[in-house]
């Protein structure tokens, strides 16, 4: 199994949520999530980025051997 990682970011807070969502619940249910390592930003200007580091791991289903 190869490591993977996927980059969420937003400025929206419900965006970011929905883009994580949408990311989890496209992963295969044999995946696994290792890590999630999340940060907030000041944005120049005002207001906050929300970024996520999803590191995960593609699992290959059992075959018969």
């Amino acid at each position: 199994m190869d490591p993977k990682f996927k980059l969420i970011t937003s400025h929206e807070q419900d965006l970011f949520e929905q883009r994580l969502s949408d990311f989890v619940d496209g992963l295969s249910r044999d995946d696994v999530i290792v890590d999630v390592k999340f940060s907030t930003a000041a944005r120049p200007g005002g207001g906050v980025e929300y970024s996520a580091l999803v590191h995960y791991q593609e699992t290959s289903p059992w075959g018969d051997s």
